[in-house]
């Protein structure tokens, strides 16, 4: 048992509880439990990423603690309305929070807001981005949630939709933040699968395995950013990809269309070609045109934009992301790279360094920063 390594990793877990929300005296004790189950399990079973490990089953204790309190008040508040006694149902406790946290009183998005900070453990900042919004307005609006659901009971949970969208966002923080949430948003969604026959939440998980499968190649070594098409195809997981589309093919089957369905019908062709050069991009743009009739949302537009330079030449790519507002997130980037197919080393050089000054995390501006250098280098020669 490494001790030193446990007391340089004290300090920074706390600080990320503290900032998901925790207040310092629960985060204290929260990661001393961690630090206990630390010494018990680490030297049989050591992980592979120890702070991650800490802060995960830190974030659980201090969870753990939170929801016994609250159980504790509701039982004192309710003594009157116990149950009567019998077999206890097996419910996931994370899972019934969200859906009483998509309660009736809110709007949809400040449902997903409130969920995703005080059960996802996001930050304000995460869910503004996730939201394309500035972080105080999203401070605003979780605050407002707080107000609004301070005098009332849960006794009417939220719907399906509302859930799978804070699943949807904990997945994609997860997946690209510091905080690994992605494998827990895959946990629950297969309870929920397993819940409720839905296409959507069916089409929802079949993405995630899907995105999934691609993880351990998204990165290099040393922990830059790897574009879809240079991957190493072969390190994909396979069984996951092949669960991911057995799962999405019994949800198109019903007709129902959603889309998380027609997200996941994107991945899934992503995943189904041998190389990046044998990707059926002209599906994928029928895909996109789904996506877009049933969102109609400008990062939709924002990513066919891309498919279409694939599908159909860069200048078309072009032309379509010419019809979208360029203060979109990414907006430069895509323009950048249809430059560059289309030849034009300057104007993608120039859109490159300036995606990187306005990109949402350090691997992406260090990636774009280094698109940037690349193309300055070619003209230079």
């Amino acid at each position: 048992m490494d001790e030193a390594l446990l007391r340089s990793l004290t300090p920074s877990v706390l600080g990320i509880l503290v900032r998901r929300g925790a207040d310092f005296a629960a985060a204290e004790d929260a990661v001393q439990d961690a630090l206990v189950e630390a010494v018990r399990v680490w030297p049989a079973d050591p992980p592979r990423d120890a702070k991650g490990w800490l802060v995960t089953v830190a974030w659980r204790r201090f969870l753990d603690a939170t929801r016994a309190d609250v159980a504790r008040r509701r039982r004192e508040d309710l003594v009157d309305e116990e149950p009567a006694p019998g077999p206890a149902p097996a419910v996931d406790d994370t899972l019934q929070l969200y859906f009483l946290c998509a309660h009736p009183s809110l709007t949809p998005s400040s449902a997903v807001a409130l969920t995703l900070r005080a059960v996802g453990g996001l930050t304000t900042r995460q869910i503004a981005q996730a939201y394309l919004v500035p972080e105080a307005t999203m401070a605003q609006r979780i605050s407002r949630a707080k107000r609004t659901v301070s005098g009332v009971r849960f006794d009417q949970p939220g719907d399906v939709a509302t859930v799978l969208r804070v699943l949807y966002l904990v997945f994609n923080e997860g997946y690209s933040g510091d905080v690994d949430l992605a494998a827990e948003a895959i946990r629950l969604t297969r309870q929920l699968a397993a819940a409720i026959d839905h296409p959507e939440v069916a089409g929802l998980l079949a993405l995630m395995l899907l995105h999934h499968a691609r993880r351990a190649t998204r990165t290099a070594p040393d922990g830059s950013l790897v574009p879809l098409a240079e991957q190493d195809r072969g390190r994909w997981d396979t069984e996951s990809i092949a669960e991911g589309v057995e799962i999405l093919q019994a949800a198109l089957a019903r007709d129902r269309l959603g889309e998380f369905q027609a997200q996941a019908a994107i991945a899934a062709l992503h995943a189904d070609a041998p190389t990046a050069e044998e990707t059926d991009w002209v599906q994928i743009v029928e895909w996109y045109d789904e996506l877009v009739r049933l969102t109609d949302s400008p990062v939709v537009r924002l990513n066919r934009a891309v498919a279409v330079g694939e599908a159909d030449g860069p200048r078309a790519g072009l032309a379509a992301l010419a019809a979208l507002d360029d203060s979109l997130p990414r907006h430069a980037a895509v323009a950048a790279y249809l430059h560059e197919r289309d030849g034009d080393l300057a104007t993608a050089a120039r859109l490159y360094a300036e995606a990187a000054r306005k990109a949402p995390n350090l691997a992406e501006r260090d990636h774009l920063t280094r698109q940037a250098a690349r193309l300055n280098a070619r003209r230079c020669r």
